[in-house]
């Protein structure tokens, strides 16, 4: 009964609703498939900066991780909300409108549809939401990746919520020792499943570690159901039915009291781990952590990188230092991330070395969305049946 009141006196402490978006889209590039240019940062802060003096959204921050433009915004309007999908919508189209007047490098590679159609999951960028409750103080860490797919988080998510070798809290820590339930999406069938660990934990595993076809989408604290985590699922190759690029999941995470500490978030990436996507969304890629002023893709279109940027929800906003801008930590514009970058590169230039050969391509059931498509039906005729 103490823990269930202390639980739930977390959140009394001010009951505030606040929704935390975290929106993305590749409208363009510089130079190749490489970083977003100033001027579609433009394009993007004056969008955002017109809805917060109208009072649509209360505060917001525009990145770029790689040539991924995204929209941070925070709100009262709860998730999936029609007037904030569609003002990313709107913002993504002007930019990408830019990049073609500029003849950008894929301008407009990820609005998959033509027309606005209440909300943009489904339509090509990538979304993560999350409503929160505010506690008495509410650390947040988003991260965004470039040049990887959907399900490449499933490894960091397992780690923060599930692996008491990786979070300390879960042995410690009263509030946490209860677990975290996780919601797993088929991107294939369209379904999904709700596991609880510890005790599902092996199931978890049996499904998450194929990355290909299931993606973790939300965490919760099991104990009450304080949503703690959420990212985004969207695989383009299954809208388009073709390959139109890499799926750049982005990711929202809640941190400290009860919660994993921000420290232990950040954990799993002081060692790089392999994605899938990287050139062409063929091959395999060891993720590289990454401050904001090296978010660019460059050698064989890379390698993968994500950025991780922290701040605190104070009333419904971002919360802002005495000239009223935005207080951001850039968490992996830290030299304690130094290993991991030089495992990156090492292991880079490892797949490099073999080229076009498997497992430094993806296999042939993940290529199937790519345009090694259009080799196999070129040759198809050429296939005969073997003599015996």
């Amino acid at each position: 009964m103490q823990l269930q009141r202390e639980l739930k006196s977390e959140v009394a402490c001010v009951s505030r609703k606040t929704t935390i978006s975290l929106i993305k889209c590749d409208v363009g590039s510089l130079a190749g498939h490489h970083v977003v240019p100033k001027p579609l940062f433009t394009v993007a802060e004056k969008n955002l900066k017109e809805a917060a003096e109208k009072g649509v959204i209360n505060s917001f921050l525009v990145f770029n991780a790689g040539d991924d433009l995204e929209l941070l915004m925070l709100h009262e309007k709860g998730e999936q909300d029609i007037e904030i999908h569609e003002l990313a919508w709107n913002t993504f189209k002007e930019a990408a409108d830019k990049a073609l007047d500029m003849k950008l490098y894929g301008a407009g590679q990820d609005l998959l549809k033509t027309a606005f159609s209440g909300t943009v999951r489904g339509m090509g960028p990538g979304v993560a939401e999350m409503e929160i409750e505010e506690r008495g103080s509410d650390p947040i860490v988003v991260f965004a990746a470039d040049k990887t797919s959907a399900g490449s988080f499933n490894y960091p998510l397992f780690r923060i919520f599930a692996d008491p070798m990786n979070t300390a809290g879960l042995v410690i820590d009263p509030h946490m020792m209860g677990g975290f339930k996780f919601e797993v999406i088929d991107t294939i069938e369209n379904k999904s499943i709700i596991l609880k660990c510890p005790e599902e934990m092996y199931e978890l595993l049996a499904l998450i570690g194929t990355v290909g076809r299931y993606a973790v989408s939300r965490v919760w604290r099991a104990n009450d159901d304080l949503i703690c985590a959420a990212s985004s699922v969207t695989k383009l190759s299954l809208i388009a039915g073709k390959y139109v690029g890499k799926d750049d999941p982005v990711m929202v995470v809640r941190a400290q009291h009860g919660l994993p500490a921000v420290g232990e978030v950040l954990a799993p990436f002081m060692h790089s781990y392999f994605v899938q996507g990287w050139m062409r969304g063929s091959h395999w890629g060891p993720l590289m952590p990454v401050g904001l002023k090296d978010s660019k893709c460059t050698a064989f279109d890379g390698p993968p990188r994500i950025v991780a940027l922290g701040f605190q929800v104070s009333n419904g906003r971002i919360a802002r230092d005495d000239e009223g801008n935005p207080m951001i930590a850039d968490l992996f514009d830290d030299p304690a991330f130094a290993l991991a970058r030089r495992e990156a590169m090492h292991n880079s230039c490892m797949l490099r070395r073999m080229g076009e050969f498997e497992p430094a391509r993806l296999s042939s059931e993940e290529m199937e969305y790519t345009t090694i498509q259009q080799v196999l039906e070129k040759l198809g005729e050429r296939f005969k049946p073997v003599k015996e």
